[in-house]
């Protein structure tokens, strides 16, 4: 008779992995304005290869609730194919897209997506408070719409920020994001039901 282990536990290594990941990224971006390959990398590769180990290729052959090699593959492509796009057209670095595969192919595509709307809407808030902080918001605010504008003709807008644009940390923005969707994981999935209502 195979042995039966709790969704919640398979979900927890993944998580308590992702928490460590998210950490450190925070920490090395506010230092260094970056996020290192050795994070990213050795977390995609963790995230691929426990999937792997407990739920098998495609999720079904290992055991009950793993999402498997194909499920993690598939967060790593969720995470990593919005941001790459940005990272090539020039918008963002590698290392904030390299760090949503790493969330992708540790927690899955459904918590790559809402780490991502989570982190969107952390850098809007950030954007917001450097642009009142430093009291362009007026400025700013006049040519992000004229670049939302143009990108409805067919010439390709410039981008809207200028040299002296104050920056916002992204990647801590995506950070806050990861932990926000991985709480919302916890709070609201099998981990919940374990450890807070004592199921």
């Amino acid at each position: 008779m195979a042995t039966v282990i709790p969704r919640q536990i398979l979900d927890a290594w993944a998580f308590a992995a992702l928490g460590v990941v998210l950490v450190i990224a925070a920490v090395v971006d506010v230092r260094t304005a970056r996020i290192p390959n050795w994070l990213t990398y050795t977390a995609a590769v963790v995230g691929m290869i426990g999937h792997t180990l407990l739920g098998g290729l495609g999720g079904l052959g290992g055991l009950d609730g793993a999402m498997g090699l194909s499920g993690a593959a598939a967060g790593l492509a969720v995470g990593f194919l919005p941001l790459g796009a940005a990272w090539l057209a020039g918008g963002i670095g590698g290392g904030d897209a390299k760090l949503m595969a790493a969330v992708g192919a540790l927690g899955g595509w459904r918590l790559a997506v809402m780490a991502l709307f989570y982190g969107l809407l952390a850098a809007a808030v950030m954007a917001i408070f450097v642009a009142l902080r430093h009291r362009i918001f007026k400025r700013t605010f006049a040519r992000v719409l004229r670049f939302l504008f143009l990108l409805t003709t067919p010439t390709r807008p410039a981008d809207p920020a200028t040299p002296d644009s104050p920056k916002v940390p992204f990647g801590v923005a995506l950070c806050l994001g990861g932990a926000a969707a991985l709480i919302e994981a916890i709070f609201r999935g099998p981990l919940a039901s374990k450890f807070l209502l004592g199921i």
